[in-house]
């Protein structure tokens, strides 16, 4: 059986663990809604949703919200006019019911505004980041060290950032190393580009690996008893009991987790990955992938009906501490303790199957792309942000580039 510290790590080991859930958890009843300085927003047309963890709104509306004017939208670009200035913005936009919607981070992130996240009310909260209130300096104070790593050969240098896949405002601003290193480099590596997890291609992998094709359903592959505990846990969560019916085990697992972090405030659109994904299209340098959304999900997948029900029964179990867990894991990252990391990874090695899967397999798949990149000679700088636990231990990305040669630096 899983404890709760497998569970936790999991969080952090998979970005499409969490986009994964987005079909299952769009059942939830509340929408989140839009605060500028105390000011509620009011939609007169189309309202905020959640979209695989990233809060999408209208755009026209939110900008004047913020006392920002809009020129023009075209593509993936928006032009806009902030305190007078012209201001450019790659983001990717999407038009729902014929209004174009935009990521409310990137907005609030280019119009001056401190982005923020209500847990309890579900408020997307911005605020002026000089408005005199002392809200900027306490700001300052927010973040955190976290997990960065240096690697130079062949004239090539990679950072190896450890991500949270799920955060919050707090993690926020980055330490200047971040920023410093990722303003540098020339490319972007993440595990998967979850900006694409709306798209159709993705959405259909989800429908096709995630639910049964047969006419069984849930109930017909997992125990009377672990049935029974879901039912009372979707209740809880103001689900209906049967709302997971048509999703197989690993599905419904990743959505309980998702769920239950999202109430504590973490959110995949707040995750580290994201963050750098979002700025990398603002800088317009590629974004490359060292997996696919395909392979994370067929690994889930490719678990062992043993394995998934142990997995879904202990994110049942563990419901309620869910939240206290992640806090614990964002207090590690903001830390960056190294000792503590470690621990959490090497709680996996305890079930072969997964520790195999989630941790061993991949972690040599990434460590293979990354030697590649340091061997171009290309004289480039790679920024690399994968999930933190795939870095250290016996079979850590780290140890495995030491064994190839390399000199890997803690920053």
């Amino acid at each position: 059986m899983r404890n709760w510290k497998q569970m936790l790590l999991s969080l952090t080991l998979s970005a499409g663990l969490l986009t994964a859930t987005a079909v299952p958890a769009m059942a939830a009843p509340q929408q989140p809604a839009v605060k500028v300085n105390n000011q509620t927003v009011e939609y007169k047309t189309g309202a905020p949703v959640n979209n695989q963890g990233t809060t999408l709104v209208p755009l026209r509306a939110t900008l004047e919200a913020m006392d920002v004017q809009l020129q023009n939208a075209a593509g993936d670009t928006i032009y806009a006019i902030v305190d007078g200035k012209a201001i450019t913005l790659k983001s990717k936009l999407t038009v729902i019911n014929g209004v174009t919607y935009a990521p409310i981070r990137v907005l609030g992130d280019a119009a001056g505004y401190e982005v923020g996240w209500d847990a309890q009310t579900r408020t997307v909260v911005l605020k002026t980041k000089a408005a005199g209130d002392g809200s900027q300096s306490a700001v300052s104070t927010q973040g955190g060290r976290g997990f960065m790593w240096e690697v130079e050969s062949n004239g090539n240098t990679v950072y190896l950032v450890g991500s949270m896949h799920i955060a919050d405002d707090s993690f926020y601003p980055l330490s200047k190393e971040f920023e410093e290193a990722f303003a540098g480099s020339d490319y972007l590596g993440v595990e998967i580009d979850i900006s694409k997890a709306a798209d159709e291609a993705s959405q259909k992998l989800v429908l096709n690996m995630g639910m049964y094709q047969d006419g069984t359903t849930l109930k017909d592959h997992i125990s009377g008893e672990t049935y029974a505990k879901l039912g009372e846990v979707l209740k809880e969560a103001g689900l209906k009991t049967n709302a997971l019916d048509q999703f197989k085990p690993w599905v419904a697992e990743t959505t309980l987790s998702s769920l239950k972090a999202a109430t504590a405030g973490y959110e995949a659109s707040a995750g580290i990955d994201l963050y750098f994904i979002q700025k990398a299209i603002e800088r317009k340098i590629p974004v490359m992938e060292l997996e696919s959304y395909e392979s994370q999900l067929g690994m889930f997948n490719n678990f062992s009906k043993k394995l998934q029900e142990e997995n879904l029964l202990a994110a049942i179990e563990n419901y309620d501490v869910i939240d206290q867990s992640v806090d614990m894991m964002a207090e590690i990252w903001k830390t960056g303790d190294d000792e503590q990391l470690l621990l959490l990874t090497n709680s996996f090695a305890g079930d072969a199957e997964y520790y195999k899967a989630m941790l061993v397999d991949r972690n040599i798949g990434m460590a293979d792309k990354i030697d590649g990149y340091l061997k171009n000679g290309k004289n480039e700088e790679y920024f690399i942000v994968v999930g933190a636990a795939h870095y250290l231990g016996e079979h850590g990305i780290i140890k495995l580039l030491q064994d190839k040669g390399y000199t890997v630096v803690r920053k």
